[in-house]
């Protein structure tokens, strides 16, 4: 019997075949789940309407399993409480909730933390930190008695990560909401977990200049190497399946190790040459 077998849930955030949602979500796919996603709403004039059609091409290969998707705005609350009756309508009862919602206006990503705009802040803690609570709130009524909650956070919330700015800022609060969530919610026997991947290739990431930062992990980290998304998303399918029942409120780092170092590793013996 399959993993996710006689399983069903929601994918949140999955925005094209690099993400790491989509990592998650198929594995999960593959385990036998059922799905429901949601991607973000195309704009008006958008004929092609792009953010739909990237996330089409990812779950056209699983038609029996892809129940619905559907765009959402997490900064509506109508919308976000629409989404999860019609959820509820055509899955009934669910098993696992997958969060990778995460946005800053690239404005305030490129400046200094220190000159971060208050409208810009506001935003970035909305999309990233509010709308794992909204959607937990209103995905509620639909949890199975052992249902799974998994969020994507990242190392520049523990530690400064020069660049990441008021992100940084938010998956420190994303953190901490996931650990209060945690409480919240396990008297009913829920559970709200974390994944902190290492640096992939994904849309957010290549922006970031994510290539540097993997090289970077290949000196620092014990494994001498970054993480693939076929490691994350194994990590995350744990995560939301029953097999990691006796675990909630923690955040599981996958990264080949480069959070347990204090010092850069063998990248000092590249100094030294």
């Amino acid at each position: 019997m399959k993993l996710f077998e006689g399983k069903k849930g929601l994918i949140l955030g999955v925005a094209n075949d690099r993400s790491i949602a989509w990592a998650v979500a198929k594995e999960i796919l593959d385990q036998g789940g059922v799905c429901g996603f949601s991607h973000l709403p195309d704009k008006a004039d958008d004929e092609k309407k792009k953010n739909r059609m990237r996330v089409s091409k990812c779950v056209d290969a699983y038609p029996a399993q892809t129940a619905f998707l559907e765009p959402l705005d997490v900064q509506d609350d109508e919308q976000v409480a629409s989404f999860m009756k019609m959820a509820g309508e055509k899955l009934g009862k669910i098993d696992f909730l997958l969060h990778s919602i995460a946005f800053a206006d690239r404005d305030d990503l490129s400046r200094d933390t220190v000159e971060t705009s208050r409208a810009g802040f506001k935003l970035a803690m909305d999309v990233s930190v509010y709308s794992l609570i909204s959607v937990t709130n209103y995905a509620r009524p639909l949890f199975n008695a052992d249902a799974s909650v998994l969020t994507m956070t990242y190392f520049g919330g523990e530690k400064c990560v020069p660049g990441y700015n008021v992100m940084g800022i938010c998956k420190a609060a994303l953190d901490a909401t996931v650990r209060y969530l945690a409480n919240d919610l396990g008297p009913h026997g829920h559970r709200v977990n974390a994944v902190s991947a290492g640096p992939l290739k994904t849309l957010a990431g290549v922006a970031a200049g994510v290539g540097e930062m993997q090289d970077y992990y290949g000196y620092v980290a014990p494994l001498a190497r970054c993480v693939t998304h076929e490691e994350v998303g194994r990590s995350g399918a744990y995560l939301l399946s029953n097999y990691s029942s006796g675990i909630t409120g923690e955040i599981l780092h996958v990264d080949a190790g480069y959070n347990i170092m204090g010092s850069p590793g063998r990248l000092l013996y590249e100094f030294k040459k």
